[in-house]
């Protein structure tokens, strides 16, 4: 018989534990994400290929299970949230939020993401500091972290929410319904082809932490992702996804950081 080395039984040691945690009770191991989340994963309208942080730890992860994957794209946070929830997915791919705790468990974070505003060329607003004020119409699409932040720290502007549609966004940027748009670096640096004279802020309004959830009261599968993320982290995997995604203003997380960072507020 050939000998293992200890790096082996470490290797072994980990499978051995994510499969007694049971994450994938069905067999397959449905992952729920964000569908308009690029920070998270995209999918080419086209060919139907995927390509992602989030993506590449679901496969990632169902490999070291040896179970097939399911990546399932999801239309929002709070369904991705229910999904685990409900039992309709073992895990999911969702921003950290203090409001959304209480139905699923939060893992330690694995990616950062940036957080900044889009506005029209003429506008007064230059950096982060500039966006509360008075008059001023601030919008995030519905449900989305920056903009369940700024229902919280906004003391002077207007909070406008708008659906996730990229059209709407940016013709209300171009007439002026609203002054400056949030959302993460990646979606903004998109929306600017299609808002002419357009402007990104050079700085970050805040960091969101993406985390995987995972049922209540199965802290065995908790501790099990918790795991997981560490593994890929030390190993080099976590950044290696990063930087394969190609998604501009995302970062791995450090190890110090827990799931509870995030809004200034």
């Amino acid at each position: 018989m050939k000998a293992i080395g200890s790096a082996g039984f470490l290797i072994a040691g980990i499978a051995i534990a994510y499969a007694q945690a049971d994450i994938a009770p069905t067999g397959t191991l449905r992952a729920a994400y964000l569908a308009t989340n690029p920070a998270q994963a995209i999918r080419d309208a086209h060919t139907g290929e995927v390509r992602g942080v989030s993506f590449d730890l679901a496969r990632e992860l169902a490999k070291k299970i040896g179970k097939p994957l399911d990546f399932k794209p999801i239309a929002s946070p709070p369904v991705v949230i229910d999904a685990v929830r409900s039992g309709q997915a073992d895990i999911g791919f969702v921003a950290y939020e203090a409001t959304r705790l209480g139905t699923v468990e939060f893992s330690q974070t694995y990616v950062l993401v940036q957080q900044s505003f889009l506005v029209l060329g003429d506008s007064p607003i230059h950096a982060v500091a500039d966006i509360d004020r008075i008059g001023q119409k601030v919008s995030g699409t519905y449900n989305d972290s920056i903009s369940l932040c700024l229902r919280r720290t906004l003391k002077q502007a207007t909070l406008v929410e708008l659906d996730n549609n990229p059209e709407l966004i940016a013709k209300a940027l171009v007439s002026r319904e609203i002054d400056a748009l949030g959302a993460n670096r990646q979606r903004l640096t998109t929306l600017m082809k299609s808002v002419p004279c357009s402007r990104l802020l050079h700085d970050n309004f805040f960091n969101v932490p993406q985390n995987i959830v995972v049922p209540m009261d199965k802290p065995e599968i908790l501790a099990s992702i918790n795991a997981f993320i560490d593994d890929l982290r030390t190993s080099g995997f976590l950044g290696d996804a990063v930087a394969r995604s190609g998604v501009v203003g995302i970062e791995a997380a450090p190890k110090s950081l827990g799931s509870q960072h995030g809004c200034p507020g």
